[in-house]
């Protein structure tokens, strides 16, 4: 990534309204520089937390895991996994007290959804999904398979899936201040939503934000 025009004051001021949330046209004018400068910026910090955290793509998760899919974007609410007008669905996967792990699906079937579970969990660990039938394939796999039924209930003990389920409602409710995401930088937000999560406390935010900077941004 080539280095930016801007002093180090204005960009260290950028990242720190970037790990507060601040939306970039509101950087730019307590900041004061160009809105569009400002917006670059922080699609530029997007792209490199996006492409860091593709290094940690060969990690795995073990123990107890929560799956689950979500859709985001669009006006209309579809049925679930049908009908989704509009909305790009994502697949995520937490590690019970560790990190998020999402990705960007064409769809909710098992011959999408198994190859990821396969090749992210650790044989023998316990998935906990719900009932949607993207999961049937689970019940004859190599992992311990628990499904809460939402219609019932959505918690049994330990048997629930509110991990995965608070970090959807994390990520939609960071995007929303945006006011709409461009479908072609969704997966940037999204791995950005991701991050945060992994990482909760700001000034950890801020300490890596500047070190992949510094490394990659000059």
């Amino acid at each position: 990534m080539r280095k930016s025009r801007l002093s180090k004051m204005k960009q260290a001021r950028l990242q720190e309204h970037f790990v507060a949330g601040t939306t970039a046209r509101c950087a730019a004018s307590l900041i004061d520089i160009n809105s569009k400068t400002a917006i670059y910026y922080f699609h530029r910090l997007r792209r490199l937390i996006s492409e860091q955290l593709e290094q940690e793509e060969g990690v795995t998760f073990g123990g107890e895991i929560e799956v689950d899919e979500s859709y985001f974007g669009g006006r209309r609410k579809g049925k679930r996994g049908r009908g989704a007008a509009g909305k790009v669905p994502v697949f995520g996967l937490l590690k019970r007290g560790g990190k998020v792990y999402t990705k960007i699906i064409p769809d909710a079937s098992s011959a999408t959804l198994y190859p990821i579970i396969e090749r992210k969990v650790i044989p023998d660990s316990i998935v906990y999904s719900d009932c949607w039938r993207g999961y049937n394939v689970l019940d004859v796999s190599e992992f311990k398979h628990f499904r809460i039924n939402h219609s019932k209930l959505f918690a049994d003990k330990g048997n629930h899936i509110n991990g995965i389920e608070n970090f959807w409602n994390q990520a939609k409710r960071h995007m929303r201040k945006f006011n709409g995401v461009p479908k072609e930088h969704f997966g940037l937000f999204l791995k950005e939503c991701e991050w945060r999560f992994n990482n909760s406390d700001p000034s950890s935010q801020l300490k890596e934000l500047k070190q992949w900077v510094k490394l990659n941004m000059g």
